[in-house]
């Protein structure tokens, strides 16, 4: 039984992450940390009474070193890395659900999250966490990036293709999010007589997650990433389009996805949408060309908290420890 502790774990992120780590056959959480320090984690979260019975406890990494395996970071950006040094220096595996590990360049890193990295020297021994194109790195690290949500649902549907994009013309992604995307701080911006039939576009041209998508489809596209969020809870639909130097086949491309357990390529001109993946570790893409444009059009659906987020973590965590990739997201969707 493999220990698991959670650093933050009342967020969004990390209270996915532990919902689906109740289920996990080989893995138990003994260990979770955030600020409500001495309350039993299920009367803060009343959806995990009778199937999790410890303390909310301080981090001292001593200790948390002692009783786990692997610990999860799920901190808002800036904050895990000093922590998560401290346990890599006692030997834990660390995997964050955070952005700390996944940008490789410290520049581009300060330059859209307007922070400097602590310990650069953990970022280059990070291995980034998106199982089907990292999966033997993973298998040996000691510290991994769990992906964001949005670069998840736009690197997986693009990384295949980018290499006949033509380079001089911008990607364009749009993405709009459901309103759990944002974390759960309070904002005015999403108080429901704000947010309720309405939908806005934000940070456009200089969202944070720009230079990891473009890090991730090879560091050679430029992308025109345009983010919304709409008054949904949970989902991410990427529209990207894409102009291709030559005539290709999709289909063809995407059968490297063929034996993903959680990526399902639809057949040319079907489009997926949110209600066949959320709640699931799922991403289905869809592609049409456009004959009047000449560019292809691909379509991505996830849920935010589950593939793009906790779901890919226990993922990541099936991988290093050697369990079926599935184990404990092995479920579909929710219609409705």
């Amino acid at each position: 039984m493999i220990k698991v502790g959670i650093v933050g774990a009342i967020g969004y992120a990390g209270r996915e992450f532990i919902r689906l780590l109740v289920a996990h056959p080989q893995a138990k959480l003994v260990c979770a940390v955030e600020m409500e320090t001495g309350k039993k984690l299920q009367d803060v979260l009343p959806n995990l009474r009778k199937l999790v019975d410890i303390e909310l406890e301080i981090f001292d990494p001593d200790v948390i070193a002692k009783k786990c395996d692997v610990v999860f970071f799920a901190l808002p950006a800036g904050k895990s890395m000093p922590l998560a040094s401290e346990l890599v220096k006692r030997g834990v595996i660390v995997m964050d659900l955070g952005s700390d590990f996944r940008i490789k360049d410290a520049e581009q890193y300060s330059k859209f999250y307007k922070l400097e990295y602590t310990h650069p020297e953990l970022v280059s021994r990070s291995v980034y966490g998106l199982v089907p194109w990292y999966r033997e790195q993973i298998k040996q690290a000691d510290i991994v990036a769990v992906p964001g949500c949005f670069p998840i649902s736009n690197i997986l549907p693009l990384r295949p293709l980018v290499q006949y994009a033509e380079p001089n013309v911008p990607i364009v992604i749009d993405s709009i999010s459901g309103v759990s995307g944002a974390g759960r701080s309070l904002n005015e911006l999403f108080h429901f007589p704000n947010m309720n039939e309405n939908m806005r576009a934000y940070r456009i041209g200089n969202h944070q997650h720009i230079p990891e998508i473009e890090q991730e489809i090879g560091g050679k596209y430029t992308v025109q990433f345009t983010p919304h969020v709409a008054p949904l809870t949970r989902g991410i639909l990427s529209t990207i389009t894409l102009r291709p130097t030559k005539d290709i086949n999709p289909s063809e491309i995407y059968k490297c996805y063929d034996d993903e357990p959680f990526v399902r390529v639809l057949p040319q001109g079907q489009f997926p949408e949110i209600n066949y993946v959320r709640n699931s570790n799922f991403c289905d893409i869809g592609w049409t060309y456009d004959d009047r444009t000449g560019n292809i059009v691909i379509v991505c659906a996830i849920d935010n908290l589950v593939g793009g987020t906790a779901g890919m973590g226990i993922q990541c965590l099936n991988v290093r420890f050697g369990f079926p990739e599935d184990t404990g997201l092995r479920f579909p969707g929710m219609m409705p």
